[in-house]
């Protein structure tokens, strides 16, 4: 779809969205009581604007040791992440200094991490519900609902790029995170695979007839999907990968290659990685959303998560990243400060503003 067509596309669909009335989180009901709709070539009708947001992790929690849990667990979740909620939305003192602030604020946030209040996240309320079941976990195979092991060399680069005393994690913007640089989304929001973050977790699908657009909340990133295409070669590496779509009845398999390395789950990748997804409109609200991620360079199996993708009211709204942002040269110039002191920058900033980084 030329870059015209693929914006008057979107326009009309978010139009469309306007002018629909909002849509709870689904529960889908039983493959054969509901058939998918289908849009002018005959395809499957994804399109909409739809959120991932749940409170389920990607990895099962040691107090679960099955995939579906009783409903009863559930709302115990939910109620709990409604008090958590409650407690982010309290103001925090302004006279508190940084070394004052908890060393772990919840949701894997610590010391000057624990800025964001609840004010400022949207991650979900709910668990997800897949056919009316509960989930525990967004991996759903291996069965313990846990990633694979990692390789010994994905081991020793994640050690080398990641690790608290890196001597180059500090050198310049190369080294830090996508999300920081503003280039894509933090984590793998914007795919492949396409997982919830602490907020920005919406998605618009725009379908043509030979290409399939998935416009991205988090740092605006545009996601195109070629029908029976033939892949770029294996030299041509791309964000997001080189993603071909095929139609397998009513479900959408894409297979993704030739990713940026930089780019890997939880930034693991050793550029080997095959991300196999399948979309699957299993209700008029809800999309069954799942993965299968096979890396040989970096996980030693292969692993498989499912996501509930429901309906929301549109439009999306421009996530403008860089405005404002003053972060990354905060970083760097922290860093520069401290080694011009002797000091060594660790990936530890309160122990650096205590000054306990390295010497």
């Amino acid at each position: 779809m030329r870059p015209s067509r693929l914006a008057a596309a979107l326009a009309a669909a978010a139009l469309a969205t306007l002018a629909a009335p909002p849509v709870a989180a689904a529960q889908a009901p039983a493959a054969s009581a509901w058939k998918a709709p289908r849009n002018a070539w005959g395809q499957p009708d994804l399109q909409g604007v739809w959120t991932n947001a749940t409170i389920t992790p990607l990895e099962r929690p040691a107090q679960f040791n099955s995939l579906v849990i009783p409903e009863a667990e559930a709302r115990k979740l939910e109620a709990a992440n409604a008090q958590q909620n409650a407690e982010g939305l309290k103001p925090t003192d302004p006279n508190a200094k940084v070394t004052d602030l908890p060393v772990d604020c919840g949701r894997g946030f610590r010391g000057t991490d624990c800025g964001y209040n609840s004010f400022w996240v949207d991650p979900g309320t709910r668990v997800i519900r897949i056919g009316g079941q509960a989930r525990s976990s967004i991996i759903v195979d291996p069965p313990n609902g846990k990633l694979p092991p990692l390789t010994e060399a994905a081991r020793q680069r994640m050690a080398q790029r990641f690790g608290r005393n890196n001597p180059r994690a500090f050198d310049g913007p190369e080294m830090r995170s996508l999300g920081e640089r503003c280039i894509l989304s933090f984590g793998t929001s914007a795919g492949p695979p396409m997982l919830p973050l602490l907020y920005n977790n919406t998605y618009q699908i725009v379908q043509g007839k030979d290409e399939i657009a998935i416009l991205v909340e988090m740092v605006h990133d545009v996601r195109i999907v070629r029908l029976n295409a033939k892949p770029l070669p294996a030299s041509v590496k791309q964000w997001m990968g080189d993603s071909i779509g095929r139609w397998e009845g009513d479900t959408l398999v894409v297979e993704t290659s030739n990713m940026r390395p930089e780019q890997g789950l939880r930034g693991a990748s050793g550029g080997t990685q095959k991300i196999t997804e399948r979309f699957t409109r299993v209700a008029p609200d809800q999309i069954l959303y799942s993965f299968t991620i096979d890396d040989p360079a970096t996980y030693t199996a292969p692993f498989t998560g499912e996501v509930a993708m429901n309906a929301t009211k549109g439009p999306i709204y421009e996530y403008a990243c860089h405005e404002g942002n003053y972060a990354l040269e905060g970083i760097l110039a922290g860093a520069r400060a401290m080694e011009k002191q002797g000091r060594v920058p660790t990936s530890d900033p309160v122990a650096d503003l205590a000054g306990e980084g390295g010497g």
